[in-house]
């Protein structure tokens, strides 16, 4: 059987997926044809319901519970990770300043984006682009701010770009919990037995990886973007952890707390109960 999968080229998701898309752990009958995409076309794939698997952000999960499920392995998802809030120069009273800020975002459908929106509901000026654009935005002045995520957390400051807010901390200020950032989503119509194959294959490919970190680092560095290798393990150290093998209770009470806020604030529909795999 050949399933559609789609996961970013970032090192946290390369990490993940290369054992099992290179082959080093037995497959059990599943083959799977890859799509690599940044989150946002990630979550645009998703919203159409092109890919069988796909790794997307959970506020986007929110919106397409009709044609998919989550699993608990996957995800990124922890504590000192969240999206950042840069600018050219530091910004004395950004609550009242941020209704006057044109800000870059990675998406609207990104979980930053929605984190964004819960600190600062005032923020409305924003720009969509792709992630790794949002640094050169806020340089050349095209931006005033940009939320930045994934590997862009290790290079504003060599950029000599200031952090506003780290959403990240604001969010485990709030809840006391880890930040749910993105998460592995598969086609609910598929047979249970094939989701939770999936589900067993990609814990199967993290445990690998971590078993044996020099395998995957060629698959890794041939689709990173630009970065050091400081960068790159500095980037898998982030966002793999526990939390990624399987999200466990604590795991789930985050997924679902964040969805509970976002319902309380309007941001997202009502969700059903049976959103993971079972």
């Amino acid at each position: 059987m050949k399933l559609t999968l789609g996961f970013s080229p970032c090192p946290n998701d390369t990490f993940i997926f290369d054992a099992l898309v290179n082959k080093r752990i037995d497959t059990e009958g599943l083959e799977f044809d890859v799509q690599l995409g940044d989150v946002e076309t990630l979550n645009t794939k998703a919203f159409k319901a092109e890919l069988d698997i796909t790794k997307l952000s959970y506020h986007a999960f929110a919106y397409m519970t009709d044609d998919y499920q989550l699993m608990r392995s996957g995800s990124a998802l922890g504590k000192n990770c969240g999206p950042i809030l840069i600018a050219n120069t530091e910004i004395r009273n950004l609550k009242s300043a941020i209704r006057n800020l044109k800000i870059a975002i990675p998406g609207k459908y990104t979980t930053a984006n929605f984190l964004l929106g819960i600190a600062f509901p005032d923020a409305k000026n924003k720009t969509e682009l792709v992630f790794s654009e949002i640094e050169n935005s806020v340089l050349s002045g095209k931006a005033d701010a940009g939320l930045i995520i994934h590997e862009n957390r290790f290079t504003y400051q060599s950029k000599g770009l200031k952090k506003l807010i780290d959403l990240g901390e604001f969010w485990e200020t709030k809840t006391g919990l880890p930040i749910p950032l993105g998460g592995i989503a598969i086609r609910k119509s598929l047979p249970s037995e094939v989701k939770l194959k999936v589900e067993k294959l990609i814990r199967k490919s993290i445990e690998y990886a971590f078993a044996n970190p020099e395998a995957s680092k060629e698959y890794v560095r041939c689709h990173s973007q630009e970065m050091e290798p400081g960068v790159i393990q500095s980037h898998i150290n982030l966002y793999v952890n526990n939390y990624s093998v399987n999200l466990g209770e604590e795991g789930e009470k985050a997924v679902n707390k964040m969805y509970s806020i976002a319902k309380q604030n309007g941001i997202i529909p009502e969700i059903p109960e049976d959103i993971f795999v079972s």
